[in-house]
């Protein structure tokens, strides 16, 4: 079987967030073997203002599952984590996000990979890029921290959460 390293973000802004991100990363196992963690941070709400703050981390795993699968995976574990259906951009339990598939670019109705918003959101380049600064985005050939450095200052982004 070939695995494919596979970057994934982790949110959550409801609940015991930290507790809701270290549940995540078990459940993750079998589908996804964890390979590294970045630092954890706690963000602002993007799009949708009026909710709580969240924490966001990224990760490094590879998979055996075809992308379609590994999309599908993550949404069943979401589910059983206690996400339920709501606004868009709105606040949840948890949100797992498949960001980078190998150098994999696809669009299709139901999936798009790179992450299409990954390049314009500071609280996943900033993760992203403690654990993979030199990974070129796929279809902007540019570095994970090159794209986060564009974003200008992330710094008032807290990394004091510990999992």
């Amino acid at each position: 079987m070939t695995l494919a390293t596979v970057y994934l973000a982790l949110g959550a802004n409801l609940g015991d967030r930290a507790a809701n991100l270290r549940r995540a990363l078990i459940a993750l196992a079998p589908a996804f073997a964890v390979q590294a963690v970045s630092p954890v941070y706690e963000t602002e709400p993007a799009y949708v203002l009026d909710q709580p703050r969240f924490l966001n981390m990224a990760c490094r795993t590879t998979t055996g599952l075809a992308p379609l699968e590994a999309l599908h995976e993550l949404k069943r574990i979401e589910a059983e984590l206690g996400r339920l259906p709501g606004v868009r951009f709105g606040p949840r339990l948890i949100d797992l996000d498949l960001l980078l598939y190998d150098d994999l670019i696809l669009d299709t109705p139901e999936f798009t990979v790179p992450h299409p918003r990954l390049h314009e959101r500071p609280f996943v380049l900033a993760p992203l890029a403690d654990i993979a600064p030199d990974v070129l985005h796929p279809s902007l050939g540019q570095t994970i921290a090159t794209l986060r450095d564009k974003l200008g200052d992330t710094r008032s982004l807290l990394s004091h959460f510990n999992l």
